[in-house]
């Protein structure tokens, strides 16, 4: 069984990757070659290097043939597809209009997105792009960078200015394939802990977490499915409600359930016993 991997929250910082990707290289030597590397989401904004960072990511199937490479998609990640019209398409009869409603409070405090297309867009690409009025972010006491999202340094990095529609034409195209096929949960039936008390786990990886209020098999249906006519995926952008995994998503396997999740600020990893 190999050795499994889980980085979380690279937010557009290339060298910080690099030297996460080179310490465990040198860390894990020979294992590392044929390990399974499950990226949890967040690859853009914030940093100045989202372009670089996506560029390293799409390199590696060819670089490390002989590992698995897995990418979620994180809250940011969503928002940047949403705004490049890359989103899964919504059901019949539904229009991304429709996740506005709830929000729509916030549009003038937000600044949303309003360039040529935006009637059609779901409203994380609208905020991701927008440029927000309160620039004083209070919870971090530091400035946002463009909107609420920080896709500022996102936009900078492919040479556009932050809420230029250009941005759709200037992100190369295999970076669009990258952003278009991230998954939104993976499980792994049986992941080897190194721990022997618990020496095998069943993995469900996803960006923020599940939602204990709410049944496992709901919420694994609307991330497999990529629903979008959510205006929110909690298990993609939750906080406090997404902190503990249910203790239902361990009782089909005779062994413990291992939650692999950032977001929050720290990647967290959760086990639940049958």
């Amino acid at each position: 069984m190999g050795v499994t991997i889980c980085i979380g929250d690279i937010h557009g910082y290339i060298h910080k990757l690099e030297r996460v990707w080179m310490n465990l290289e040198h860390e894990l030597r020979e294992s590392f070659d044929d390990s399974t590397v499950i990226f949890l989401g967040d690859y853009c904004d914030r940093g100045p290097d989202t372009a670089k960072v996506i560029d390293f990511l799409v390199s590696l199937p060819e670089r490390y043939p002989s590992q698995k490479h897995v990418f979620l998609c994180g809250n940011h990640d969503f928002a940047f597809a949403a705004f490049l019209r890359l989103l899964p398409p919504p059901p019949d009869g539904f229009s991304l209009f429709d996740t506005w409603k709830e929000y729509q409070k916030n549009e003038e405090r937000e600044g949303w997105w309003s360039g040529e297309g935006y009637e059609e867009m779901h409203i994380q690409g609208r905020r991701w792009a927008g440029n927000i009025r309160d620039r004083y972010n209070v919870k971090k006491g530091i400035d946002f960078k463009g909107s609420i999202y920080d896709a500022a340094p996102t936009f900078e990095s492919y040479g556009v200015p932050h809420g230029d529609g250009g941005l759709m034409k200037a992100v190369p195209e295999k970076h669009r394939k990258f952003l278009q096929d991230l998954v939104w949960v993976h499980e792994e039936e049986e992941v080897d802990t190194g721990d022997p008390e618990m020496s095998r786990t069943k993995l469900i990886a996803v960006h923020a977490g599940l939602e204990i209020t709410k049944s496992v098999e709901e919420q694994l249906k609307v991330l497999y499915e990529r629903d979008v006519t959510f205006p929110r995926v909690e298990a993609l952008s939750g906080r406090k409600n997404v902190w503990e995994i249910p203790i239902e998503s361990c009782c089909a396997c005779p062994f413990c359930a291992t939650a692999a999740s950032c977001h929050t600020g720290v990647t967290r990893e959760e086990n639940n016993t049958c």
